[in-house]
């Protein structure tokens, strides 16, 4: 346990940095901007869509990318991940306090500000109230496995920012509204399913079905955090050589 907390703090203190902190608070807060300058320009905005189009289709996603692409890969780049791999701990134990920490860090910057969101662009009151909290807790779901996938994908590969914001804008974005079949293969779309069950309205464009959501964030968190654990172990095996 020791050992994990060490390894946790390391990757926290890494994805701190400045710039990178700098760019995760303002993309974090664009929801709660744009409903600001909505409440003073005495405008009626619908919660729900600004819900969806702002906080799940947009900001969770590229939140947990660069967290989870960083909390790996930035160690890899400037070598300090390989001073961890060489010490005696299992690599899922390593791997599972770099999930804990990109999983925490991604909540933690996209949830409150999704919350404040819908607080202020909705009438105060119990369906606000249970409208805002059924996003919040489909965006705790749905960060997860976004910042899991994005975990997985740093330490398989050096383009993993690339390979990320091409699922995100292509995959989720271009072809979910062309193909039906890919919104089976969607963190977006499960989150949305999710969103539709907690809220008891429509959200997004055909968003999955809430059992098939929760099987689809639940692969992904399994099979995400497998990936990982297999990529440090080739990692540590290709230094060595």
């Amino acid at each position: 346990m020791n050992a994990m907390r060490a390894i946790a703090m390391t990757t926290l203190r890494g994805l701190l940095g400045r710039r990178r902190m700098i760019l995760l608070l303002l993309l974090a807060g664009l929801p709660v901007l744009v409903a600001l300058l909505i409440r003073i320009g005495g405008g009626r905005a619908d919660a729900t869509g600004i819900l969806d189009t702002l906080g799940i289709r947009t900001i969770l996603p590229l939140v947990a990318l660069v967290v989870g692409t960083a909390s790996i890969g930035s160690e890899i780049e400037d070598g300090t991940l390989l001073y961890q791999l060489i010490k005696p701990i299992p690599r899922w134990q390593t791997a599972l306090a770099k999930v804990a920490v990109a999983v925490g860090v991604t909540v933690v910057l996209a949830v409150p500000p999704l919350i404040l969101t819908g607080l202020l662009t909705a009438r105060i009151g119990p369906a606000s109230l249970g409208v805002t909290l059924g996003f919040a807790l489909a965006a705790m779901a749905g960060g997860a496995a976004y910042a899991v996938a994005f975990t997985a994908l740093g330490a398989l590969t050096t383009r993993a920012l690339i390979a990320g914001l091409a699922y995100t804008l292509l995959w989720e974005g271009v072809l979910a509204g062309l193909l039906e079949g890919t919104r089976f293969l969607s963190i977006r779309q499960a989150t949305l399913g999710i969103a539709a069950v907690l809220t008891g309205r429509e959200v997004g464009v055909d968003p999955l079905d809430p059992a098939v959501s929760g099987v689809m964030i639940g692969l992904v968190l399994v099979l995400g955090f497998l990936l990982t654990v297999a990529a440090l172990r080739r990692f540590q095996l290709r230094a060595g050589d």
